[in-house]
């Protein structure tokens, strides 16, 4: 079977493969649509530390049961639709034994640490898929990136009281200010360019700052009345605006990173304890954080098509990255449809 495999520094191709077949306790999926994700893009430019290449990327994933193996429940049956939860958990390690799975020491992504799903078909252990028949099949891989956004709302213990700012508005940061949205909180959405600001709006940000065109700072510090936010939650991974989500979170505030810097970062750790602020790291997503997206987008009243900035057929995958690099400004979300 064909898949695309990252081979080098923005180089990818199509290679033959061998077949999957699905043994105890497994499913094999055809893959029918597949998001790519800021880690895909770090892999393509030769930014990602964790990956090995050649590399199958592709780890926001929906798809349709082709078989099954033996012991695999009834309910996993051929046909129906299923998004895959794209992390391992070895189960013994601390995170494991403390219920965050999420977090595993030994974790294995799919597309970074093993292949991952860009293409025809891909064996996984019937509990690493999610059934779903009622979103729409192109939906179904962006249930993925939205939890991740959840996730980190979650960690934040963000609630309605709070004035939450979301720095970044691509996928990851959209699923932070749907999820702050979602919980009641009031959302101010800072990315630079209007394009995608705009489009924060329509997922719960109730203000929104071009980073071109505002001095961020005074703006949060106008729309919080000089208190500064409750939580910051970055999801940019820049040097400049880890060190930015704490000058513009407030006192006895929360920040909660899910992007992180591929270089040293410097801060003023004294304001680590003069606002005596919690802060934390986001890694991935739960199950619970999956499920509350699946709700969100069931409940929704408008599709969440606008996050799909373009979409290729399975046989032009090749030209998805390279055109991700090219329209970086304006892309949120590039996914490969088969």
């Amino acid at each position: 079977m064909k898949a695309l495999m990252i081979e080098g520094l923005e180089a990818c191709a199509f290679h033959e493969i061998e077949e999957p077949r699905p043994g105890p306790g497994e499913v094999l999926l055809s893959i029918r649509h597949v998001a790519l994700c800021g880690s895909d893009l770090a892999t393509f430019k030769g930014l990602n530390p964790l990956v090995a290449l050649p590399r199958i990327p592709g780890h926001e994933i929906g798809g349709e049961i082709e078989a099954v193996g033996p012991g695999v429940p009834a309910e996993f049956a051929p046909g129906k639709r299923a998004i895959v939860v794209p992390y391992t958990s070895c189960g013994v390690c601390p995170s494991c034994r403390a219920g965050r799975v999420n977090a595993c020491r030994s974790n294995r992504t799919l597309g970074v640490q093993q292949n991952g799903g860009l293409a025809e078909r891909i064996v996984l252990p019937f509990g690493k898929l999610i059934l779903n028949d009622t979103l729409p099949p192109r939906h179904l891989a962006l249930v993925e990136p939205l939890s991740v956004g959840f996730h980190a709302v979650a960690r934040g213990r963000i609630d309605a009281k709070d004035k939450v700012v979301v720095l970044g508005c691509g996928m990851i940061g959209m699923g932070a200010i749907a999820g702050a949205a979602f919980r009641g909180a009031e959302v101010i959405a800072v990315d630079i360019g209007a394009a995608k600001t705009e489009l924060a709006k329509h997922y719960g940000a109730k203000h929104t700052i071009d980073a071109r065109e505002e001095d961020v700072a005074k703006r949060v510090e106008e729309l919080t009345a000089g208190d500064g936010a409750n939580v910051v939650i970055e999801a940019v991974g820049l040097p400049a605006t880890q060190v930015q989500a704490i000058d513009l979170v407030g006192f006895s505030g929360r920040v909660v990173y899910i992007g992180y810097a591929k270089e040293p970062v410097s801060y003023k750790t004294q304001f680590f304890n003069l606002k005596e602020l919690d802060i934390m790291g986001s890694r991935n997503a739960m199950i619970s954080d999956f499920r509350n997206v699946i709700d969100f987008l069931e409940h929704r009243a408008v599709p969440p098509d606008d996050l799909i900035s373009k979409v290729f057929p399975f046989a032009e995958a090749e030209k998805a990255l390279p055109y991700w690099v090219a329209e970086r400004d304006r892309t949120v979300k590039v996914m490969i449809e088969r």
